[in-house]
């Protein structure tokens, strides 16, 4: 009986760690408009902006990796993700004609990009340019 009640607080004290970590992941990333972009770039810690569109499938396949490294870097540096089909002139003021293409902003500046699906490795190598990894 007493197992009983201390399986029970296993199982309850893991699903409470897991729905934490499920919250965290999606409110790491900030979806940029033309009302929220500049003052999200123009913040004092880096911000990555993903600039991405609905139909394209590197995009897509980057993705997974955009959330997990805003996971690993949310203490570190803002993760942001702009439409280039619902805001096309934000992209084209930083010069985006390919996507997945992303750009790393410091206080409010353009400091580096890599264009394409570049994998986990890409964005890291772009982050630690910049960031220091705990």
């Amino acid at each position: 009986m007493e197992e009983d009640k201390e399986l029970d607080r296993i199982i309850k004290e893991k699903m409470r760690r897991l729905m934490e970590k499920k919250e965290e992941k999606y409110n790491t990333i900030i979806n940029l408009t033309s009302e929220n972009f500049f003052k999200v770039i123009n913040g004092e810690k880096p911000v990555l902006v993903d600039f991405w569109a609905e139909w394209c499938m590197p995009c897509r396949i980057m993705h997974p990796i955009f959330e997990r490294l805003a996971v690993k870097f949310k203490d570190k540096v803002i993760f942001a993700r702009l439409n280039v089909d619902e805001y096309g002139e934000i992209a084209s003021l930083f010069r985006v004609f390919s996507i997945p293409t992303f750009i790393l902003f410091h206080k409010g500046n353009p400091i580096d990009a890599v264009v394409g699906a570049v994998g986990e490795e890409g964005l890291l190598k772009l982050l630690r340019k910049y960031i220091v990894e705990d």
